[in-house]
């Protein structure tokens, strides 16, 4: 075998390793998560508790840009009460409206939990009256926003209703939940519709927030923010950070699907059936 020879098989052979290694990449491409419109991953923006400050801030906010959110009140706050035409008009203009309980029970035995009271103490609280409470909910929605699916967010991430997981009983009433916390969805095709991590920013920058839909862009999924308090109240995300956030979000709609979180987990369901039939012919 003559030096060229050689030469000429260690270029067949690097080119057939180069177009492996395309072919490969490509394949990869493939299996991204396919998002619409060509965006390359999905971001939810939400809301708990019903707080004076996303009715001021977070929705003016939100309607500047022309994006939607996702609110998720405790439904005996006093503010859903007291200004309940303005968050009947914000599910009206998109917003989304979704169960976060009647009373916000969460577990006072977890550390620094003094501000749970003994009515709302989810440790003596049990999974059948949560259940039940959950459905009033969803009862009281309906005639705010006349709307028939849902979501639901979890207060607190906790879900053992004295000592019974309450979550198992209600999957059947919403769409998806928000369970447990975490930052970019690491998987879209592994993801539980019913146990979707979220991420709660408080006292961040603009850039921070940022970051992290870039992280989601580059893994080809989604992440979930759930906020508190825009500009006031608690757990509070300041008017410019959360206002550089959504501009950038508003500048990059074919990087970026930002929708309601129900919309945007009725799309990845439907997404989740069809991969799965497909496998299985």
């Amino acid at each position: 075998m003559s030096r060229y020879d050689g030469h000429s098989r260690l270029c067949t052979l690097l080119i057939c390793l180069c177009l492996t290694g395309i072919t490969q990449s490509a394949v990869a491409a493939g299996k991204r998560f396919s998002w619409p419109h060509g965006t390359r991953a999905a971001v939810s923006l939400s809301y708990d508790d019903a707080l004076d400050s996303q009715l001021d801030n977070a929705i003016p906010a939100l309607d500047k840009f022309g994006l939607k959110g996702s609110f998720y009140p405790t439904l005996s706050s006093s503010t859903l009460v007291k200004r309940l035409p303005e968050w009947r008009a914000a599910a009206a203009e998109g917003h989304e409206l979704g169960n976060h309980t009647l009373f916000h029970q969460c577990s006072a035995k977890l550390s620094g939990r003094g501000w749970v009271t003994p009515e709302n103490d989810l440790d003596h609280t049990p999974a059948t009256q949560m259940v039940a409470q959950i459905k009033i909910g969803n009862a009281m929605l309906h005639a705010i926003d006349g709307r028939i699916e849902r979501t639901f967010t979890v207060p607190c991430g906790d879900a053992m209703a004295a000592g019974v997981d309450y979550l198992p009983l209600i999957r059947s009433e919403f769409v998806a939940i928000k369970f447990g916390p975490g930052l970019v969805i690491p998987d879209m095709a592994d993801l539980d519709p019913y146990a979707v991590a979220v991420d709660a920013p408080s006292d961040v920058t603009g850039q921070q927030l940022i970051d992290l839909v870039k992280a989601a862009v580059a893994k080809g999924t989604m992440i979930n923010f759930t906020f508190h308090g825009i500009g006031g109240d608690y757990l509070t995300t300041s008017t410019q950070a959360h206002e550089e956030l959504l501009a950038y979000l508003a500048a990059h709609r074919d990087l970026v699907w930002t929708d309601t979180f129900i919309n945007i987990m009725t799309y990845v369901k439907k997404q989740q059936r069809a991969s799965a039939t497909n496998t299985a012919h």
